[in-house]
């Protein structure tokens, strides 16, 4: 239970302001680039080729209308710091027209998605233990680039469903007199393609590609191993979320009740399709991280002792830093507001008295209380499923059980202990306000 007794750990992290003109710029210029490729397509076949590469875009383009890409420039400067030591020690990279940007997702992933950008989630960043396993990741996805892993894969896919075989399927099957319909749809899933991932073969030869990048460098080739090591786990936490809850949210005046942990039983409990966040050209695909760690562990062994860091490891632990508060910024921006609040409850969790979270708790609770006001909860509430890690659906489970006056009774009673000690965070004073603005009615 928290109290005004508590000693606040104040902090100063307050999120980036996004680059409104960097990102315009930056997209007129990839736009300019992806119409140029889509200009000298292979004539055969084109319009199948154009579809794709008309995909691909649209994927893109959404980063930039969900304002995903960050801009800050020292985290920038920093990540381009660490590209340009690889580029240096290996000639192949230069003149390359590619670029490398934070994704301000909570994803634990990295992804070359085409037209030459690299995105490096947030929510991998956060988790690595020093620049050589952030240098791997990026050579890892500079080898799917150099490589023209999807471009080849778009090609392969085009040269297929153009084959004597498959359009005689095609033809068979629009001949038929029953199931054509469902017989189409098993013919598509099969041939389906989706230039955001690749084959267990390209993830095994962008890690080989990737080590030796790395072996030119300074940085320690360890860092492949260990990354991978990491990314075998990546999705599993331990997090005490009932005890997180009770102890966040347990006032004085206001004690938590055993009844907003209900579980709901039987068969129709939960929701059967459970939401999936994208893990487009994920580090973590077949083959398994352990049979790739096996694979690489000659190289590795073979190559010449690095440093595990090379360009500014004080750096390095500030943005680990910054990455752990800008992703539960960006999933409230996004209107993911559950999974903000889970992360925001973990980190509060070790740092009480954050005068982020607390505000940003407050804020999510205001939010959700403004949702379910006007019905709209399923628009920034992920329903509860079972296949969702246990420990978050028991979050989803706690907020689908709240009513809408105890949502308002939760937020203010948080907040309350704080105020006025933190009302010199204009965060923290917007959601105290608004919860006794709310409570009052």
């Amino acid at each position: 239970m928290y109290s005004r007794t508590v000693k606040a750990q104040i902090r100063t992290f307050w999120p980036a302001q996004q680059d409104s003109g960097l990102l315009t710029d930056l997209y007129i210029d990839l736009e300019r680039q992806y119409k140029q490729d889509v200009d000298h397509l292979p004539s055969l076949n084109n319009k199948d080729y154009a579809d794709l590469y008309a995909e691909r875009w649209k994927n893109i383009k959404e980063k930039f209308d969900h304002r995903e890409i960050y801009t800050a420039p020292a985290a920038q400067e920093y990540l381009n710091a660490i590209v340009d030591e690889i580029v240096k020690a290996n000639p192949l990279l230069k003149g390359r027209s590619f670029h490398c940007y934070f994704s301000r997702s909570y994803t634990p992933n990295a992804a070359y998605i085409g037209e030459g950008i690299i995105l490096f989630d947030m929510g991998l960043f956060c988790q690595l233990h020093n620049e050589s396993e952030a240098a791997f990741i990026l050579c890892h996805e500079m080898a799917h680039y150099l490589l023209r892993h999807q471009e080849n894969s778009m090609a392969g896919y085009v040269t297929t469903i153009n084959s004597p075989e498959v359009q005689s399927r095609l033809r068979k099957i629009k001949g038929s007199e029953y199931n054509r319909n469902a017989q189409l749809a098993t013919l598509e899933k099969g041939l389906s393609f989706d230039s955001r991932r690749h084959s267990r073969d390209h993830e095994a030869q962008a890690d080989s590609m990737g080590v030796e990048l790395m072996r030119h460098t300074g940085f320690d080739m360890h860092g492949a191993l260990t990354t991978l090591q990491l990314l075998d786990g990546i999705d599993q936490n331990d997090f005490d979320t009932e005890a997180a809850l009770r102890q966040t949210f347990d006032a004085k005046d206001y004690p938590f009740q055993q009844k907003w942990l209900h579980r709901e039983a039987g068969l129709f409990a939960g929701h059967v399709e459970a939401p999936t966040a994208e893990m487009a050209d994920s580090l973590k695909t077949h083959p398994s991280c352990p049979m790739r760690m096996k694979l690489l562990m000659p190289m590795v062994q073979s190559g010449p002792d690095g440093r595990g860091y090379v360009v500014d490891s004080a750096k390095f632990a500030a943005l680990k830093e910054t990455c752990r508060y800008e992703v539960i910024e960006y999933a409230y921006l996004s209107d993911e507001y559950t999974e903000s609040l889970f992360r925001a409850l973990q980190l509060l969790n070790e740092r009480p008295g954050d005068e982020y979270l607390v505000g940003h708790i407050g804020r999510l609770l205001n939010g959700l209380y403004a949702a379910e006001k006007k019905h709209r909860l399923g628009k920034v509430a992920v329903l509860p499923s079972p296949d969702q890690p246990a420990n978050y659906h028991l979050l989803l489970e706690f907020v689908q059980n709240l009513h809408v006056e105890e949502l308002a009774g939760i937020s203010y009673h948080f907040l309350k202990p704080w105020h006025p000690r933190l009302d010199g965070s204009p965060l923290f004073r917007s959601a105290y306000e608004e919860s006794a603005r709310i409570a009052q009615q």
